[in-house]
């Protein structure tokens, strides 16, 4: 349906002397989204290769294992290739085993019902007891205390504003830097159309752009971790999403502690999956409401296919403790914190859960829907050929007792079985040796 969506996965070649590129954790186990055409000169076994032209093609929905990742780090001509990803799947719940990939667990495809953000959960949060609880103080006039180790990956996934951010440029243009009048140093950023910006920084910043430097809508110009939400305001959904990943990634490798890139796209994606709406249209969404990526989107696609004004809407990042408690169940959010407030809330807009999820499903008692638990390993069908009713049971009345009905049938007399075994019955005491052999002796 539609186009393939897929992220980028740039820098595939090898590792330099002072450089790694970490594919195992960025390419290894993901599905292509597109053909990928590569050098093969040892003729190494690629899973459903093509010959084309001398070399060798990785078929678009092919999960890339060892070899075909050594086969494109090793072909010079590929420097980049789309991947499919839960960041950029759409499925109503959960993600799709295609966007996915491998399981790393068994080396093999993921099951569909396996429980993915369970292990992202657990993958993030076991490295996460070895990594300091530090930050750094940069010296200069003005000091500044940036968060690394633990502290920083909380605030990434909390979506909080740094301290010491980044300043950035809202517009693409060429950078002319003023002097310090007392007020800060001024900067000004000119588009192609004339357009000015300008940004007072006070003290004495340290600056990632020089006079007459072009930039681009995003960048940075003061150095400093950015701010989540002012990149997402700039530069849109996908940047900010790869941000979050990379900074996180960022201090885990600091550790020394490799984490797949998937796990923490699979957290970042649920970060990502409201948008807030500024003009409802004649949609029965309210100005300011929050509500599924999804939701809106295919309510858009009604509204247009109707004739109507779709809702406007822009997305939103929320922190991994406001997206827990934004879900739809309500039982989730409930059981996750401010109890009184989110059961109070669903009892005045009379809110029913649909139990879609795992922990509303464990609240009530009921299968959770992963692994045995899906419905479609539910779905099972009898096959017996040669099934034959038991008539003598079927006539017994369910209100009847089965000691009672078995009084009033007739008994069976001692004839009824005579000669039934009369084949198998060996007379031992009465067999004659055969002649030549010996008896055995007894033990």
């Amino acid at each position: 349906e539609g186009a393939v969506r897929g992220i980028w996965i740039d820098g595939v070649r090898s590792d330099l002397e002072n450089q790694r590129f970490y594919l195992e954790t960025r390419l290894f186990s993901r599905t292509l989204a597109d053909e990928v055409v590569v050098a093969d000169p040892e003729g190494k076994g690629i899973v459903h290769p093509e010959a084309k032209g001398g070399r060798r093609v990785l078929a678009a929905g092919m999960i890339v294992g060892e070899i075909e990742m050594q086969l494109m780090r090793d072909d010079p001509e590929v420097d980049r290739v789309r991947v499919l990803s839960p960041l950029t799947d759409d499925s109503a719940t959960g993600v799709s085993a295609a966007s996915y990939g491998m399981s790393l667990a068994t080396g093999k495809d993921i099951e569909v019902g396996e429980a993915v953000g369970v292990i992202a959960a657990q993958s993030i949060g076991e490295p996460g007891t070895q990594l300091t609880m530090r930050t750094f103080h940069t010296g200069g006039v003005v000091g500044k205390d940036l968060a690394g180790g633990l502290p920083r990956v909380v605030e990434l996934f909390e979506a909080r504003t740094p301290k010491g951010k980044a300043t950035l440029a809202r517009i693409s243009g060429v950078v002319r830097i003023g002097e310090d009048e007392g007020r800060g140093r001024e900067i000004t950023v000119v588009a192609d159309d004339g357009t000015e910006e300008v940004y007072t920084i006070p003290g004495v910043p340290r600056l990632e752009v020089a006079d007459g430097d072009e930039v681009k809508a995003g960048d940075a110009i003061v150095e400093g971790p950015r701010d989540p939400k002012e990149l997402l305001e700039i530069k849109g959904v996908r940047e900010t999403q790869q941000y979050l990943v990379e900074e996180v990634q960022k201090v885990y490798r600091d550790q020394g502690v490799s984490i797949h890139d998937k796990h923490i796209e699979l957290i970042v994606r649920q970060m990502t999956r409201r948008v807030r709406i500024n003009d409802p249209g004649e949609s029965d969404f309210l100005p300011g409401e929050q509500v599924d990526q999804r939701m809106f989107a295919e309510t858009n696609r009604t509204l247009v296919a109707e004739g109507r004004r779709p809702a406007e809407g822009r997305p939103e990042l929320m922190g991994i403790t406001k997206a827990s408690l934004a879900t739809d169940s309500w039982l989730s959010a409930a059981s996750f914190q401010e109890t009184t407030r989110v059961l109070t809330e669903a009892a005045i807009e009379c809110r029913s859960d649909k139990l879609i999820g795992l922990k509303e499903n464990i609240i009530i008692g009921k299968l959770v829907p992963a692994g045995t638990g899906m419905e479609e390993y539910r779905r099972v069908d009898t096959h017996a050929p040669d099934y034959k009713p038991m008539d003598f049971y079927s006539s017994v009345d369910e209100e009847q007792d089965l000691a009672e009905w078995l009084a009033t049938q007739p008994g069976q007399g001692e004839d009824t079985f005579a000669g039934a075994y009369e084949a198998d019955v060996i007379d031992l005491a009465g067999a004659v040796e055969a002649p030549g052999s010996e008896a055995p002796e007894a033990v």
